[in-house]
């Protein structure tokens, strides 16, 4: 009988200790969690990235299908050749 009660004991405590322990580490992921939430919701939203030059190839290349449209708008006789010469120094700057 005295070594029934005694491993009764152990497993009791050995019960106990591993709920007290699972619990600690509950609670302290439960507290870091928070912590975490609480820092990102506190922190500023960052901030949008700075609009980018467009390309000198990409500028030149929109500069010229501009052009074409403008000359296509001219032969189509929309532009006359004063708006027309206008606009050109205008997109060519």
């Amino acid at each position: 009988m005295p070594g029934l009660l005694r491993g009764v004991a152990r497993t009791a405590v050995v019960a106990g200790t591993a709920t007290a322990v699972s619990n600690r580490v509950s609670r302290r992921q439960a507290g870091r969690w928070s912590q975490q939430e609480e820092q990102q919701a506190a922190a500023p939203p960052p901030p949008p990235p700075p609009a980018a030059e467009p390309a000198p190839a990409d500028d030149m290349s929109s500069k010229l299908d501009q052009l074409k449209q403008l000359g296509e708008l001219k032969a189509q006789g929309v532009l006359t050749e004063e708006e027309f010469a206008a606009q050109k120094a205008k997109l060519l700057g």
